[in-house]
């Protein structure tokens, strides 16, 4: 080899090795606002089972409490950006590949039913909080299961990897050890209950009572009156601060304008109301400028 060669091949692997760390491959990008700018897209996650909070609409398209304040960050994000014109894709995303699609940028903000946890807060960035809610479970009515206790020894539907499947498992310090029948949606866990493979499925309480009320017609479940546990939910993104920021920018001129008001009476039935502690989560993250 000559000795320009030879001088120019350190240069040459200084030069790959920093294009790879720039770039490595399937790597979400570090400045999401800034992609946004640049593509004048912004991908939105959703989940298509977590009625009222993310679901198919009777047209097809993305519908929900969460989705809605996510059309409404995202037209904010467009005037904070200044852009003339801002597109939304949305991508359908479950319990499972959620986290994942917002850790490798597949999405840039998931609008579903996901609780905030410390654990979680390791990997991703959330929201300020948009919903309190907390667990519960539902069984048929021809063969309640009306109180926690009553779970011992029962099989009881849970979707793995989610909040509530923690909630149960730690329920066995308190002497109630369910049998596990894994489900992958809330639909196949209310199904599962109805055709007899579990006694019980667990989840979110107003999720439950979305499925309970949009199943068919005379259909027979209990819903429990006992709360498993309490959650916030929040919108999940990729770690970046600039981002949670624009997003909590967002959230907060929803809460102070009184824009939360129809984005709730959009979602929910009519002459449903906030309750105080929904009502105390807008009130607390109306924050000022």
């Amino acid at each position: 080899m000559t000795s320009r060669f030879l001088a120019f091949v350190p240069l040459l692997l200084t030069s790959m090795l920093l294009g790879a760390c720039a770039n490595p491959p399937g790597a979400a990008p570090k400045d999401t606002l800034a992609r946004i700018s640049q593509t004048q897209t912004i991908r939105l996650g959703f989940r298509e089972d977590a009625k009222p909070f993310a679901f198919n609409g009777p047209d097809g398209a993305p519908a929900g409490y969460s989705v809605e304040l996510c059309k409404r960050v995202a037209s904010s994000l467009k005037s904070q950006l200044g852009l003339a014109k801002l597109d939304v894709q949305w991508v359908p995303v479950t319990v499972a590949s959620r986290m994942p699609s917002v850790i490798d940028g597949t999405v840039d903000l998931e609008c579903g039913s996901t609780s905030r946890t410390l654990g979680r807060e390791r990997q991703v960035d959330f929201s300020n909080t948009i919903w309190v809610e907390g667990a519960s479970f539902v069984s048929l009515s021809s063969k309640p299961v009306g109180r926690a206790v009553e779970l011992n020894g029962k099989r009881v539907g849970v979707i793995p990897g989610s909040t509530t499947e923690k909630v149960l498992k730690d329920l066995s310090g308190r002497g109630i050890v369910p049998v596990f029948v894994t489900v992958q949606t809330h639909t196949d866990g209310i199904a599962a209950v109805r055709d007899g493979r579990a006694d019980a499925y667990a989840t979110d309480r107003l999720i439950l009572v979305g499925e309970v009320l949009g199943g068919p017609a005379g259909s027979t479940l209990r819903l429990s009156d006992d709360y498993l546990s309490m959650e916030t939910y929040s919108l999940m993104m990729r770690r970046d601060p600039d981002m949670r920021l624009a997003v909590n920018r967002a959230l907060a001129e929803v809460y102070r304008s009184g824009e939360i008001v129809n984005v709730f009476r959009q979602t929910f039935a009519p002459g449903m109301v906030p309750s105080p502690l929904i009502e105390a989560v807008y009130v607390l993250n109306a924050l000022p400028e």
